[in-house]
């Protein structure tokens, strides 16, 4: 069976792949290189999901009063990183890998302590959107300035 895919999505799916499949050994990524990496995947989810830009931007200022597709969007960026197992839970054992590999250096430890106070935030693991949106919120008030999920 053949997958036909837009000319659109060939790159983007080329960089999530490259972006997902780094090495250990791999240098970490440039913050120029994550950002690149969050536009494909706020591109990607965004077209998928079809949520309302302004509540995807009320989200970045702060504001997260949002509507429930901006909350899958959120579910949809967290899984194209892999951060989030198949119980709606935070994957430790992946984001420890990419904060250890990937992840630049001025980010680790913003990220290792929003982790350990985000990791049991999710109160409705069973809707995939609600989970992934409380994480998110919860990364965001660990440090508004550092946050960088698209």
């Amino acid at each position: 069976m053949t997958i036909a895919l837009s000319s659109m999505m060939k790159p983007i799916l080329f960089c999530i792949c490259a972006f997902l499949m780094f090495e250990p050994t791999a240098p970490r990524m440039t913050e120029k290189q994550l950002v690149a990496a969050v536009k494909l995947v706020r591109n990607m989810c965004t077209a998928k999901e079809k949520p309302n830009i302004a509540d995807i931007d009320k989200m970045h200022q702060g504001d997260w009063d949002v509507g429930y597709k901006a909350q899958c969007y959120m579910s949809c960026a967290l899984n194209s990183y892999k951060l989030i197992n198949k119980d709606n839970r935070l994957d430790r054992e992946a984001i420890n890998v990419q904060i250890e590999t990937l992840l630049p250096e001025n980010l680790r430890d913003y990220v290792v302590g929003c982790m350990d106070q985000c990791e049991n935030t999710a109160t409705n693991l069973t809707d995939r959107c609600v989970a992934a949106y409380q994480y998110s919120k919860c990364v965001y008030f660990c440090d508004p300035e550092k946050y960088f999920l698209p």
